[in-house]
């Protein structure tokens, strides 16, 4: 049930904001940023400063947002992201380990995988959906389309090398969803503490990915 919905959050979302803030105020002042440009999905790395403090802090302050953790390496990193309140978990690799004891735990899990077998392996292990990363290197929206006709029913993110630009290509590709990092987030705004910036390149994205509704 709960894979159910948070497929339906992500077709009704379409992206993710992927936060690395390397001092908690930041990360809490650009996750603030993007959920006030419509933002509702918000991934916390685990090598953020004090994640799971910003995790937590932010559930309660965007009780409106889905809050997770990302970039968790280990059994250990994951059940602190759980106890911490993350909602869904993003792994940069296929651990069925980690993926089982997600599953158990009633919390949606995203594996990081690249090749067609590390994508079925992920899914059979009982992965939510599967993160295909690092996108751009092997040849960005074109290799999603190309996975769809042997594995249309895996539900795929896309990251890494996901702009602002190309995001709806992922989409019309056959992606359920994108995540979106360095792009969304330029360091020159967050240096600048340009929150209102911020804010717009986030209704920016949720502008272009509404138009001409994608299926």
């Amino acid at each position: 049930m709960f894979n159910q919905c948070w497929l339906k959050l992500l077709q009704q979302q379409r992206s993710i904001a992927v936060i690395r803030a390397p001092q908690l105020e930041l990360g809490r002042q650009m996750a603030r940023a993007v959920a006030a440009g419509g933002m509702g999905l918000i991934e916390i790395t685990w090598n953020s400063d004090r994640a799971p403090e910003l995790i937590a802090l932010l559930r309660s302050e965007l009780p409106g947002c889905t809050i997770g953790s990302g970039t968790l390496l280990n059994l250990e990193q994951m059940q602190q992201a759980i106890a911490s309140g993350a909602q869904f978990l993003f792994t940069p690799h296929v651990d069925p380990t980690l993926i089982r004891a997600a599953v158990d735990a009633g919390v949606p899990i995203i594996p990081g995988a690249l090749s067609p077998t590390e994508i079925v392996t992920a899914h059979q292990a009982g992965a939510s959906c599967v993160k295909v990363f690092p996108i751009q290197a092997v040849g960005g929206s074109r290799y999603i389309r190309s996975l769809q006709g042997p594995l249309g029913h895996i539900p795929l993110i896309p990251t890494g090398g996901v702009t602002l630009e190309n995001a709806r290509e992922f989409l019309l590709a056959g992606a359920i969803a994108v995540g979106l990092a360095g792009d969304l987030f330029p360091q020159k705004l967050i240096a600048a503490k340009n929150w209102e910036a911020l804010e717009q390149q986030a209704r920016n994205l949720i502008q272009q990915l509404a138009t001409n509704p994608i299926n």
